[in-house]
């Protein structure tokens, strides 16, 4: 089965999408896809639920917004330059040792389908295909060949990034990857008992119908397990926090000439057995 959330933004209901397509509303269930939800063992839960239920429950009619996959978590932790080629396409002149850590603010959640908005005074907007990884029960000094453990399942992330706020003033990532609809996750999340290895997935993402990042997740130079165990040592992640990736080479910035997002642009994304994204960019409006 797939999760997702559909229905007005920050209204959305949770549903779900059976083996054979089916689209279900599960509010009967009574619960979000949130902290709580993932604290308490919900997907095996709403699994067991669905045996009973899912005859009865609505059948969604097409047309509908899919909302984020999964409510508004505790924190959005991002992984930087985590696969090579990427690295380097950045400026960088050395791999990273460790991974390199900034955060996302919550804020930025918004549908797989919803227009990205270029924030105001912003000329370097720029696109990034990653995997997200969403914990499943509160990991604290995880050992490493435990951490999969820990993890609930996985989605596609579109980590957009303003490059002048982010490089440029003051050198605080967070602040070019925060603005509101910088943060499209889903449309489905994947529980991970269903995804056979998520460390060989391919990704992709094209702009304007031409696909620029095309790789594998097996290309990350630091992969999941290593990931929650690392992050685990710093701080506890919660139920329904998500943990993203890194993104592949391809990115606007390591472009000769550079390239960035501009009113009117179509982004479409993916990742193998999670789903599709696309967006379209508008200006920032007062």
């Amino acid at each position: 089965m797939k999760l997702f959330r559909f229905g007005a933004f920050e209204q959305e209901k949770p549903a779900v999408e059976l083996p054979d397509g089916t689209q279900i509303d599960v509010s009967a269930f009574g619960e979000d896809y949130n902290e709580k939800f993932f604290g308490t063992d919900g997907v095996n839960r709403l699994r067991t639920w669905l045996e009973t239920n899912a005859e009865s429950a609505p059948r969604i009619e097409k047309g509908f917004r899919y909302g984020s996959c999964i409510a508004r978590p505790s924190k959005i932790v991002c992984i930087g330059m985590n696969y090579a080629k990427h690295a380097y396409e950045s400026g960088a002149t050395e791999l990273p040792k460790e991974p390199i850590i900034f955060f996302k603010a919550t804020s930025a959640l918004c549908g797989p389908f919803d227009q990205v908005i270029i924030p105001r005074n912003s000329e370097k907007t720029d696109w990034e295909v990653e995997l997200a990884v969403i914990i499943g029960k509160k990991a604290s000094y995880v050992d490493e060949a435990n951490a999969l453990d820990y993890v609930a399942g996985y989605a596609v992330h579109n980590d957009y990034s303003e490059r002048a706020f982010q490089l440029e003033r003051g050198g605080q990532w967070v602040k070019g990857k925060s603005n509101d609809t910088f943060a499209p996750l889903g449309p489905y999340f994947v529980p991970a008992s269903e995804i056979k290895n998520a460390n060989n997935l391919d990704l992709w993402l094209s702009l304007n119908g031409t696909k620029i990042q095309d790789s594998n997740t097996s290309d990350m130079i630091f992969q999941i397990p290593f990931l929650v165990s690392y992050l685990s040592q710093f701080m506890s992640l919660l139920p329904g926090d998500m943990i993203t990736t890194g993104t592949p080479a391809g990115v606007g910035l390591g472009m000769k000439p550079q390239v960035y997002l501009k009113a009117g642009d179509v982004v479409e994304l993916g990742i193998e057995g999670l789903g599709v994204q696309k967006q379209e960019a508008i200006a920032w409006k007062a």
